[in-house]
């Protein structure tokens, strides 16, 4: 898988699973579990997810670019 591919998966899973949990956490404090739990959850993680994906793809590049390369691994 070349470097790029690699990057726009691991992001995008890392995304969607992380707007996930909090969409989940955010309902589930200010409103509590309801009826209409999984209707709410659905609309908010949808619009997270659309923030969460650039947002993580942005933060990973320059993570890895800016800091991981000044690191020496061993």
């Amino acid at each position: 898988m070349s470097r790029k591919l690699y990057r726009l998966v691991f992001t995008g899973l890392m995304a969607l699973l992380m707007s996930l949990i909090i969409s989940a956490a955010l309902i589930l404090v200010k409103a509590g579990y309801s009826d209409h739990f999984f209707a709410d959850l659905l609309s908010s993680w949808g619009l997270a997810f659309v923030f969460a994906w650039p947002s993580a793809y942005i933060c990973a590049y320059l993570i890895q670019e800016h800091v991981l390369s000044r690191i020496e691994f061993y």
